[in-house]
């Protein structure tokens, strides 16, 4: 059981805020019943965790790295053990069904931490260049790490991992509205035996405590996932200290379906694809464009997709979709729904309003829009929810400059049974993944965005770097 209020993690402690007596309920967004209070933390507690995380630098970073990753490898371990705690929370948490909490949101946990520690063994730590130089990868400081609340344990656990793998200390900031996957994660690492500040945690609201975190003359570096609009005034909090930031952000994502593939599979895929983890997803595949030729079949079988999908309660097994995470975001993805039907789009399948058959829960129709334009709000703006806009393209030049006129560039996806036209056409389109023909996204492969997604990468040796400088040695070998 998790005390009421959660409590923060800092410098090997469980701990109340040291001033600060304000709470904040988290909402389970099937119940819409209390799952969580949170104890805010305040501006001492951020002082207190980061310079936790500085006295422990020096001793953490100079820890052989066969040290660390054995020390990831009991957090793996920890993990396995308490997966199903994990599960159970995420569904309570923000709504995922329960087949996707365990296949997938909670399996990102120690997939991702196994990556990690395989990145790490295989990276060149150290190597020689030119006559007598000599480049090593060093420890960047002490890191700042907000995660976000719709796929919380695989941002934590690409974060956390690569940041304690290469010898960084840390402060989490996780979304205060779905705390308890971060807290069962701080639990993990203190019985893992990780020293005492190398790891800390606080709970606390972006307005309370994000500027003090990213802007902190101690914090050497941040990563953040979330919103664009929150990763801009990240970035300029840390300007003035000149901290590196990485952050993944926003994303409006193509999924090019062209004439020649098997237009079943590949819009029922797309479709399914949008929906899944109820569209909350930054790289999910919300923008469907389709070869003129075979749209109206398209449509018609998108409609019939989504007409068939199911919803229910995330704590039981089955083949359906959850709600969105709170009233705050419900209201929006309406608002959004709304400027579409006002824009003119035609709806073929969802609308406003909650779900059929559910009197509680923020249950959002699986919505899809087809006679969509390019300059359309909802072909533009991220909806964040189960929304699918359908646009027609004339041939492959028109498909990449539809797919790239975004402000985005977090991912993409083709569907054609022309593996060359595929491969050609992932090269053009100006996005940090591209997936051909339903392929998923590897854990060693890197992931981030062009534009206003983001900038660095996540995932294996990718994800080790953000973390690391790059020192020259020069007179090495004289």
């Amino acid at each position: 059981m998790f005390d009421k209020p959660l409590k923060s993690f800092i410098n090997g402690e469980w701990r109340l805020p040291a001033t600060s007596t304000d709470t904040l309920d988290a909402i389970n967004p099937a119940t819409e019943e209390v799952c969580a209070t949170v104890a805010l933390c305040g501006h001492d507690d951020v002082d207190a965790a980061v310079n936790a995380a500085r006295a422990a630098f020096d001793g953490y970073s100079a820890m052989p790295l066969n040290e660390r990753i054995a020390l990831v490898e009991k957090l793996i371990a920890v993990f396995e053990r308490r997966y199903d705690e994990v599960v159970a929370a995420i569904s309570t948490e923000m709504g995922a069904p329960y087949d996707l909490s365990y296949n997938s949101q909670a399996e990102c946990g120690p997939g991702h931490l196994r990556a990690t520690v395989k990145a790490a063994r295989e990276m060149q730590w150290e190597y020689d260049v030119g006559e007598d130089g000599r480049v090593v990868h060093e420890p960047i400081g002490v890191c700042v790490l907000i995660t976000p609340w719709n796929w919380p344990v695989n941002q934590l656990a690409t974060k956390i991992g690569p940041a304690l793998v290469s010898g960084c200390t840390m402060v989490l900031k996780p979304s205060e509205i779905a705390p308890l996957s971060a807290q069962l994660f701080a639990e993990f690492i203190e019985e893992a035996g990780f020293p005492r500040g190398v790891f800390n945690m606080l709970h606390g609201t972006g307005a309370g405590i994000g500027d003090r975190l990213t802007s902190h003359p101690e914090v050497d570096m941040i990563s953040f996932t979330g919103s664009t609009r929150a990763g801009v005034q990240i970035a300029k909090s840390a300007a003035d200290t000149v901290k590196r930031v990485s952050q993944e952000l926003g994303g409006k994502s193509a999924n090019i379906v062209f004439a020649d593939t098997d237009l079943e599979a590949a819009v029922t895929r797309g479709v399914l694809h949008c929906f899944e983890n109820a569209g909350q997803s930054c790289n999910a595949p919300t923008r469907m464009l389709v070869e003129q030729s075979v749209y109206d079949q398209a449509v018609a079988i998108a409609g019939t997709v989504a007409k068939g999908v199911k919803q229910g309660d995330p704590m039981e097994k089955g083949a359906h979709y959850g709600p969105v995470v709170s009233k705050m975001h419900f209201d929006k993805i309406q608002g959004l729904i709304q400027v579409g039907i006002d824009e003119g789009a035609q709806v073929v399948a969802g609308g406003t309003g909650r779900s059929d058959g559910f009197d509680r829960g923020y249950y959002v129709k699986p919505t899809i829009f087809a006679g969509v334009h390019n300059r359309m709000r909802i072909a533009q703006e991220e909806v964040f929810g189960p929304v699918l806009v359908m646009i027609p393209f004339k041939d492959e030049p028109d498909a990449i400059a539809i797919a790239n006129d975004t402000p985005y560039g977090l991912a993409a996806y083709v569907q054609t049974d022309d593996m060359v036209r595929a491969r050609r056409v992932a090269r053009l389109l100006r996005a940090g993944s591209v997936s051909i023909n339903g392929a998923g996204q590897d854990y060693m492969a890197p992931f981030g965005g062009y534009k206003q997604s983001g900038n660095g990468r996540e995932y294996g040796e990718f994800g080790l770097r953000d973390f690391l400088e790059v020192k020259a040695i020069n007179g090495y070998r004289a």
